[in-house]
């Protein structure tokens, strides 16, 4: 499920297109292997509204997908800021696939144009075969830098793919990853400050197999 350029999980869409991500945005690598805590159940994130007065959009995952993110806090607030917006990110692209909507507003709300028609290709990855996602995957190990004044920031975090998994929405059948491969990704993120105070993705790389928990 590893995002591709772009994240974000689990199953065999290989022979359907590897599942999730990374956290939901495009990426630089074009293998469909590449994918994307608190929100673990079934009830919509809050909007939210910066001081600029940028609302969020509601993004809602059933409890039949468990993202989750560990550990996702900073007491430096500019570096919370991003790990929320990346988030929300994240949650955008996941919640597009079951969904079924590649052209997802929530997305385009959290990536750049030039990000955004390589997040609609990864979901189209799982909406072309009629797939959906399911079972658990954890995003954990999320580590920050802020760069360019704050204008910029670099992210980088891991999920867990061992028990994410795709599901057929017409035959019900259900796939993981094959045989032998390693359930962990690690993603790098790249994002950009808009003028309206809303943390973007601007680039998304995975690679797996680089982290382990």
């Amino acid at each position: 499920m590893a995002r591709r350029p772009l994240p974000i999980t689990a199953a065999t869409l290989t022979a359907t297109a590897a599942l999730l991500l990374t956290a939901c945005g495009g990426g630089d690598d074009k293998s469909p292997d590449d994918i994307k805590a608190a929100d673990a159940d079934s009830n919509p994130s809050a909007s939210s509204t910066t001081p600029s007065g940028a609302k969020r959009p509601d993004i809602t995952i059933p409890s039949s997908f468990q993202l989750t993110f560990e550990n996702w806090t900073s007491s430096n607030p500019g570096k919370q800021a991003v790990l929320d917006d990346a988030k929300e990110e994240v949650r955008a692209g996941y919640a597009a696939i079951i969904a079924n909507d590649p052209d997802s507003e929530a997305v385009a709300f959290y990536d750049t144009e030039g990000v955004r028609g390589q997040t609609k290709e990864w979901i189209k990855s799982y909406t072309d075969k009629n797939v959906t996602v399911i079972g658990k995957l954890p995003a954990f190990d999320p580590e920050v830098s802020l760069v360019g004044n704050g204008k910029g920031a670099s992210l980088t975090y891991c999920t867990d793919e061992s028990d994410a998994k795709t599901k057929n929405r017409k035959t019900s059948k259900v796939e993981g990853n094959p045989a032998g491969t390693n359930p962990y990704v690690r993603y790098s993120i790249s994002l950009t400050k808009n003028e309206h105070g809303v943390w973007k993705n601007s680039s998304v790389h995975s690679e797996r197999g680089k982290c382990s928990k």
